[in-house]
């Protein structure tokens, strides 16, 4: 009789430890996923604010253009003054 409750007491170890080990790989793979998601979060953030800079320097392209034109239309009197 004394057998069974320290085989029991053991088991029941056993199966904690196996539950902990699961919890440990499972925790291991969403460190994994979550950190390959910070860095594509942060490669697509860094994306969009290129295109920003780019946005940005072409309407001042654009806006010099708008300008160029404005003083073409002037000179050659093809608008009101």
């Amino acid at each position: 009789m004394v057998d069974e409750p320290q085989n029991l007491v053991l088991e029941m170890l056993r199966a904690i430890r196996a539950d902990l080990a699961d919890l440990k790989r499972d925790n291991l793979d969403f460190k994994a996923r979550h950190t390959t998601t910070e860095s594509t979060l942060g490669s697509i953030y860094g994306s969009i604010g290129h295109l920003q800079v780019q946005i940005a320097s072409q309407t001042g392209r654009l806006d010099r253009m708008e300008q160029q034109l404005d003083r073409i239309n002037r000179r050659l009197d093809l608008v009101e003054a």
